[in-house]
C-alpha cells in the first residue's frame, strides 16, 4: 500500500522530470520577477527624476575674475612686427642694390663714351649684369682676329674700370653664317674662340685684374641676334661681348655694409 510520502516523492520526481524538460528565457523571466516584485511592495530603490549635484566651496565664496590675453595673441603681434621689419629691411636692401648697380653701370658708360658717341660700341644693364657689345666693323678685321690699334687702346682703358669692379667676366665671341676656311681658322668656331681670346689678352696685359676673373667662350654663328638674310643684319651678328656679372658681388658689398663695425674690446 503506497503511503502519503511515497505519493509527495513521487509528484516531486514527477514535477522536477517535467522542469528538466522545459527551456526557461533568462531576460523573460527577469522581466516577470521584477513586474511582481514591484506588485508586492517588495521594490526598495525609487526612481530619481533629478539627478542631485554637488556644491562647491570655491564657487560659493568667490567670484571669477575677468579673462587676461592669452599668449597666443601676444605671439601673433610679435611675428607681424617681425614680418612687417623682414619685409621693410628687404625693400631697403633691394633699393641700395640697384643703386649700386647703376652706379657700376653709369662708370663703365662713362669709361667707353667716346667709342658709344663714335658707334659700334653700346653698354646695356640686364638684371644683375653690364654687357659690353662691340661690333666687329671698325674693330676687328673681316675674318681676322686681329684688332686694330684704336680698338686695343679701348680695351687697355677698360680694363682699368673693370679692375676696379668686383664680378666675373665672360668673353663671348659671334659670327654670322657665312662659312670661313682658311690656314688658320678652320670654321667660324674656331674665329669666334680667338676673338674672345685676343680681347681677353689685351685686358690682362693690365696687371691689377686678375685673369681667375675671366672666361673666353666662342660661339660661331649660333646665338645671332637676328636672322642672317642681309648684309647689315650679318654684320650686327659678328660682334664681340663682354659681360661683367656682379649679382654676387653686389650682394656682399650691400651686406658688408650693412653689418655694424666690429667692437674694439
Amino acid at each position: 500500500m503506497v503511503t502519503y510520502a511515497d505519493l509527495m516523492s513521487l509528484l516531486l520526481c514527477f514535477f522536477v522530470l517535467l522542469l528538466s524538460f522545459a527551456e526557461i528565457d533568462l531576460i523573460r523571466f527577469k522581466q516577470l520577477a521584477g513586474e511582481m516584485s514591484e506588485a508586492f511592495g517588495v521594490q526598495r530603490q525609487v526612481p530619481a527624476e533629478v539627478i542631485p549635484m554637488g556644491t562647491s566651496a570655491v564657487f560659493d565664496r568667490f567670484s571669477p575674475a575677468e579673462p587676461e590675453p592669452t599668449l597666443r595673441d601676444e605671439v601673433r603681434q610679435s611675428t607681424m612686427a617681425e614680418q612687417t621689419r623682414h619685409a621693410t629691411y628687404r625693400q631697403q636692401f633691394q633699393k641700395q642694390v640697384e643703386h649700386l648697380l647703376d652706379q657700376w653701370h653709369l662708370k663703365v658708360n662713362d669709361a667707353l663714351r667716346a667709342a658709344i658717341d663714335e658707334g659700334g660700341v653700346r653698354v646695356e644693364r640686364h638684371g644683375f649684369n653690364v654687357l659690353i657689345r662691340i661690333d666687329e666693323q671698325g674693330y676687328f678685321p673681316s675674318g681676322s682676329a686681329e684688332v686694330t690699334d684704336d680698338f686695343a687702346e679701348l680695351l687697355q682703358m677698360l680694363s682699368v674700370t673693370l679692375a676696379e669692379m668686383p664680378g666675373d667676366i665672360a668673353i663671348d665671341g659671334y659670327t654670322d653664317d657665312v662659312p670661313i676656311r682658311s690656314s688658320r681658322f678652320r670654321s667660324n668656331w674656331d674665329l669666334s674662340a680667338m676673338r674672345s681670346a685676343t680681347v681677353a689678352n689685351i685686358l690682362l696685359d693690365n696687371d691689377e685684374l686678375e685673369s681667375g676673373r675671366l672666361t673666353v667662350i666662342g660661339h660661331a654663328d649660333t646665338r645671332p641676334l637676328g636672322p642672317n638674310d642681309s648684309e647689315a643684319a650679318r654684320a650686327s651678328n659678328r660682334r664681340v661681348e663682354i659681360t661683367l656679372q656682379l649679382g654676387e658681388a653686389v650682394e656682399r658689398e650691400v651686406l658688408a655694409a650693412a653689418m655694424p663695425p666690429p667692437s674694439e674690446d
